[in-house]
C-alpha cells in the first residue's frame, strides 16, 4: 500500500530499504569538477605577471610551477625565488586566496543539473580540500553556495580527502549517512575516488587526463561532470547493485593511496587550490 501510494516517480527518488525510505546523497568535489580551477589559474598567472612586470613568457613559467608544486604554499615560495620578488610568500600566497574566487565559473548548465538531481530528492554537498577563505569564496562567487545542500572543506574542518571523517561530516550536514548508500564524483583518484570508497560511496571519476595510464575503481568515468550528473539521474532511484552489469565499471587492484597526478595537478593538501 505504501508503495501505491507514492507512486513511481517518487519511488525513482528513493531506495526502499528495510522497509524505510532512505534520500540519496551526491558529494561532488569543487576544483576541476564542478568549476574549472586550471582555466581560472591561468587567468590569475596573467594577471600575476602583469602586475609584477614579469614579461609574457614567465605565464608559462608559473603554469609549470603550479603543476609541480599544488600545494600552493610551497608553490608561492619557487615563485617568489625563481622571479626574485620581494613580497613576503604569506602575501602573494593571500593575495591569490583573495582573488581566485573571482576568476573561477561553474557553468549554468551545471547549477540546472543540481538543481534538478535537489528537485527529485538528492541530497546534494560539495566535499572539497583547500584553505577554508578560498574555498568558500568560490563556492559563494559561484552561485554553488544556494546551488547544494551543504558543503564541507578540508581547511575549516581540520581533515582532509580521501580521510572518511570528511565525508562524514557533508552527509551529516545533509541529514543523511554514508550508510545510507550514496556517491562521490570527483577529478582526483586518491582524494575523490580512493576515498569515496573507502567511505562506502560509489564513485564516478572526472577524467580530465592528469592521470594517464594509472589504475583505478571508479564505478563509472566521464570527462564532465555533466555526464556525471546525467549517471546520478539514471540510476536515482534504484538499488546500487542492479546497475553492476551496465559496463562502466573499471576494477583494478593497485592501491592508489600514495599515487598522485604525474603533472602535479592533485589535491594534496589542504592548500592546493
Amino acid at each position: 500500500m505504501l508503495l501505491l501510494a507514492i507512486g513511481r516517480c517518487a519511488v525513482e527518488r528513493w531506495v526502499i530499504g528495510y522497509g524505510v525510505l532512505v534520500q540519496r546523497l551526491a558529494l561532488f568535489d569543487l576544483d576541476n569538477t564542478l568549476i574549472d580551477l586550471d582555466q581560472a589559474f591561468r587567468v590569475w598567472a596573467g594577471e600575476f605577471v602583469d602586475e609584477h612586470g614579469l614579461g609574457p613568457e614567465a605565464v608559462d613559467g608559473l603554469i609549470e610551477l603550479g603543476a609541480g608544486y599544488p600545494h600552493r604554499e610551497v608553490f608561492f615560495t619557487k615563485v617568489r625565488e625563481r622571479f626574485a620578488l620581494p613580497d613576503p610568500v604569506e602575501e602573494l600566497w593571500g593575495c591569490y586566496r583573495r582573488r581566485m574566487p573571482y576568476l573561477v565559473r561553474c557553468r549554468p548548465e551545471v547549477l540546472g543539473g543540481l538543481a534538478r538531481l535537489r528537485a527529485s530528492g538528492w541530497r546534494v554537498a560539495i566535499v572539497t580540500n583547500g584553505m577554508a577563505d578560498n574555498q568558500l569564496g568560490k563556492i559563494q562567487q559561484t552561485g554553488l553556495a544556494v546551488s547544494v545542500d551543504a558543503y564541507a572543506l578540508s581547511g575549516a574542518e581540520g581533515i582532509r580527502k580521501p580521510e572518511v571523517g570528511l565525508f562524514e561530516i557533508a552527509a551529516k550536514r545533509c541529514g543523511v549517512t554514508l550508510a545510507e548508500s550514496g556517491w562521490m564524483i570527483g577529478d582526483n583518484l586518491t582524494a575523490d575516488i580512493a576515498g569515496g570508497r573507502a567511505a562506502g560511496l560509489r564513485t564516478i571519476w572526472v577524467d580530465r587526463g592528469a592521470w594517464p595510464g594509472v589504475d583505478h575503481q571508479a564505478d563509472h568515468v566521464v570527462t564532465d561532470v555533466l555526464q556525471a550528473i546525467e549517471i546520478l539521474e539514471r540510476h536515482g532511484g534504484c538499488d546500487d547493485s542492479a546497475d553492476d552489469n551496465v559496463g562502466h565499471h573499471e576494477r583494478a587492484s593497485a592501491s592508489l593511496q600514495h599515487r598522485w597526478p604525474r603533472d602535479g595537478s592533485g589535491e594534496q593538501g589542504d592548500c592546493s587550490a
